[in-house]
């Protein structure tokens, strides 16, 4: 029997993948241009040709001029055929430089070359099960603290800690806090300068981060943070902090069930669990229309899901969603649990619950 083809509907499926395929490459030459400092030095100089961009950027000039044509095809760059000039638009550079904080989007244009660097391990877990470690993937823990470090910088003080009641004045006056899965802890030496008589403890296993976190907190002068390289599954604390806080972290841990747990275990009674994490739902016809949703799957598959899987643990992915979210604090113990947004940041549900 032959199938019936509706001809408009694959012509338009045609373009869209066409899009992708054009966008992906994009992806590629903005991560490029944004590592290499193009970007950056387009925003300060007038109009110029690749010559002179290149001279400012102290890069090779062919390279430069090959990204710039892509960029400019792509409708990202600006050219002037008649000077042979390239401009980048104010409008595109309040998406692309560090001055854009956490409306920089070429700081997580990074992370689509970074994740495609394990693609033939994951073809192979697809093959035979398993995941692709941590230990597999070039550049992580620098990416992650260059793309989230801007959220903290802006966001973290002035719109997240607000959204539990009365904390910042506790902060100000000085509390116990945790920072579970701290990567390397920009969130917590933030929060200490910004709250200098607080205690403010960051724990991750990767020594890398815990370093990175160290080494900043050193070089601000803070004396009321401080990092421990340790398995979170393993917090091994009880009733030790009057908050704790897990950003972006707990859908990456291998057994989240236990980390939750140690969590509420290590909260003082009535005290407060601070938890952001993806802005999905866990039914999948529910994020049909997220703006980010393809790319939060793609973040799963290549890393969040598989990483987990690599340490035999649940798999719960990027989605694993607000359903399964509030469902998992639950059975840790916290009742009392509202779900939160945060104007400025697109991406993320922020999770405030309580130790009743």
């Amino acid at each position: 029997m032959t199938t019936q083809i509706d001809q408009s509907k694959a012509e338009a499926f045609a373009g869209r993948m066409i899009g992708n395929l054009n966008g992906a490459g994009l992806t590629f030459l903005t991560s490029v241009a944004y590592r290499t400092g193009i970007f950056e030095t387009m925003a300060k100089i007038k109009p110029s040709t690749s010559r002179e961009i290149a001279k400012a950027a102290g890069l090779n000039e062919r390279y430069v001029r090959e990204c710039l044509g892509g960029l400019v095809v792509g409708k990202v760059v600006e050219y002037d055929a008649s000077t042979k000039k390239y401009s980048l638009p104010p409008e595109h550079g309040a998406f692309l430089t560090k001055e854009a904080g956490p409306d920089n989007l070429a700081l997580f244009a990074q992370l689509i070359p970074l994740i495609g660097t394990v693609e033939d391990e994951l073809v192979e877990c697809f093959r035979k099960g398993g995941g692709v470690p941590y230990s597999s993937y070039p550049r992580f823990s620098e990416v992650m603290a260059e793309t989230s470090a801007p959220l903290y910088d802006h966001l973290l003080v002035k719109k997240m800690i607000p959204l539990v009641p009365g904390l910042r004045e506790r902060l100000e006056k000085g509390i116990d806090a945790a920072d579970v899965g701290t990567g390397a802890g920009h969130a917590i030496n933030v929060l200490a300068k910004a709250f200098p008589k607080s205690r403010i403890v960051g724990y991750d296993f990767s020594e890398e981060g815990i370093k990175r976190g160290s080494d900043e907190a050193k070089a601000w002068g803070l004396r009321n943070a401080r990092f421990e390289a340790k398995d979170v599954a393993k917090l091994g604390q009880k009733e030790a902090f009057d908050l704790v806080t897990a950003f972006d972290a707990i859908h990456d841990q291998a057994r989240p069930r236990v980390v939750l747990k140690g969590i509420y275990d290590a909260l003082r009674p009535g005290e407060t669990f601070l938890m952001m994490d993806e802005g999905a739902s866990s039914l999948l016809e529910e994020n049909a229309d997220g703006v980010i949703a393809p790319l939060l799957y793609t973040f799963s598959t290549f890393h969040c899901m598989t990483v987990s899987l690599a340490y035999g643990g649940e798999g719960l992915g990027t989605c694993w969603g607000k359903q399964k979210a509030e469902e998992l604090m639950a059975e840790a113990g916290f009742k009392d649990i509202s779900v939160e947004t945060v104007e400025g940041d697109i991406e993320h549900y922020y999770y405030v619950a309580w130790k009743r």
